[in-house]
């Protein structure tokens, strides 16, 4: 029986050990399904406070619940590990490692490089390698594959690598990773066989694409698809706004269309580890090519210049309603998550907001029930440990201004009806039919 077929009947027989290395808003949710579709899950992280959390039942990620967890533990089907000796005993590699962005807007590869090489200091005869982290095309080929190659083994004939999109919405109580539809493909058509598998065999739905590229790119098109549209209804945000119009009533209406539009809606900026970084990487990749990205690039800046719109709005709103100056105001921002019902803060535009309000000599707390201190960040390392302040009617009355950044379900809004101010980022306002005395939308 050649190595093949092995990787079928142990993949058919969920006798394959699997691993996953990186176990954050990605890696964590998709080895707890895996474990959960019958595998045994070995998840790797260098960050052993995660590994001791993990294996005492306790979640840090809001779309794997303590039960879920610990009912993983309990059947030994998962456990979590940061002796990344262990990679040589699992069958199935993946990686869902981040990929952001340097100071220069350009791809930040060394988390892939690194895990890859760390895989290929154990890399044996017969294993299967996944990369799931975003990235533009060609990547799994032009970087993985080669690392991986450098011992003397060959893709296609003594491994087999593969690349799945990641396609998480965290916070989503409507798509979990075994609900949302997987595209998939490999390095050949053996490789792309065995990928479909061992995914069918874990979600409801697999897709499977001719290439890695092909692959690469379907992720890239989604977020770059986001992007563009959130910043078309951004600067409609503003033109609207010069003309009275507001933006929030004419998306509602525009919506009840069956067919020819769909919906997106304005905000702050855009946060996440995906909508604001992805786009960047297949503009960097262009110039390969010599070819522009002028509308990805133009997306880009519209999106980017977001925060600066609403502190001019709140600064206008200030002089206009309490002649008071931003320089002096007292600000409570609501949220520091990137979006509502959620504890993630990365790229959030909450941080561009207080960088940018207390750069102008304004004094800001915030107010997020799903982050309680905010934790070192790579471009906000100056914001590392300040804590959430209590959001009270009392509490509010003593601000200049509520800008609301994050709409996060469980506030109690009722309380801005103290509030000398409110800023509105995201229409909940008016969603909730709060009428306020000084409330604008920005």
């Amino acid at each position: 029986m050649d190595i093949t077929d092995k990787l079928h009947k142990a993949i058919s027989a969920r006798l394959a050990i699997v691993g996953v290395c990186g176990l954050g808003y990605v890696g964590l949710p998709l080895a707890i399904t895996i474990a959960h579709a019958g595998f045994n899950v070995k998840g790797f992280d260098i960050d052993q406070p995660k590994i001791e959390s993990l294996n005492s039942g306790i979640s840090y990620i809001g779309d794997v619940a303590n039960d879920t967890l610990r009912e993983a533990l309990i059947t030994k089907k998962f456990h979590a590990t940061s002796d990344f000796g262990e990679l040589g005993a699992c069958d199935i590699i993946i990686i869902c490692v981040p990929t952001p962005l340097t100071r220069n807007r350009e791809p930040d590869l060394s988390y892939i490089e690194g895990t890859t090489a760390t895989i290929a200091s154990h890399l044996r005869l017969g294993q299967v390698i996944i990369l799931e982290s975003t990235t533009y095309p060609g990547t799994t080929s032009e970087v993985v594959k080669p690392i991986l190659e450098r011992g003397g083994l060959r893709s296609g004939r003594d491994f087999y690598l593969g690349f799945s999109p990641e396609r998480e919405d965290p916070g989503n109580k409507d798509f979990q990773t075994a609900s949302i539809p997987k595209v998939v493909s490999g390095d050949g058509p053996v490789a792309r066989d065995i990928v479909t598998a061992f995914y069918s065999s874990v979600v409801n739905k697999v897709v499977t694409v001719s290439s890695n590229e092909i692959a690469e790119a379907v992720k890239i098109t989604e977020n770059i698809f986001r992007a563009v549209n959130i910043a078309l209804v951004n600067e409609l945000k503003i033109v609207y706004e010069a003309m009275g119009i507001d933006v929030w009533e004419v998306i509602e209406a525009a919506k009840t269309k069956p067919f020819g539009f769909m919906p997106f809606y304005p905000g702050p900026g855009l946060g996440g580890h995906c909508i604001p970084i992805d786009p960047f990487y297949l503009t960097w990749k262009s110039r390969e090519y010599d070819l522009p990205t002028r509308f990805i690039e133009l997306a880009g800046e519209i999106n980017l210049s977001m925060p600066k719109y609403v502190v001019a709005r709140l600064e206008e709103a200030l002089d206009t309603h309490l002649s008071k100056p931003l320089s002096t105001s007292r600000i409570l921002l609501i949220g520091i998550a990137y979006k509502k019902n959620v504890s993630d803060v990365r790229e959030s535009p909450s941080f561009k907001l207080m960088e940018l309000l207390e750069k102008r000599g304004a004094r800001v707390a915030f107010h997020d029930p799903h982050v309680q201190r905010i934790l070192p960040t790579r471009e906000h390392a100056a914001f590392t440990g300040r804590e959430s302040v209590l959001f009270t009617r009392e509490a509010v009355a003593e601000y200049d201004a509520v800008v609301i950044a994050t709409d996060h379900d469980e506030i109690d809004y009722t309380f801005l009806d103290s509030a000398r101010l409110v800023v509105d980022t995201r229409n909940v306002c008016a969603r909730r039919g709060l009428d306020l005395r000084h409330r604008v939308k920005a």
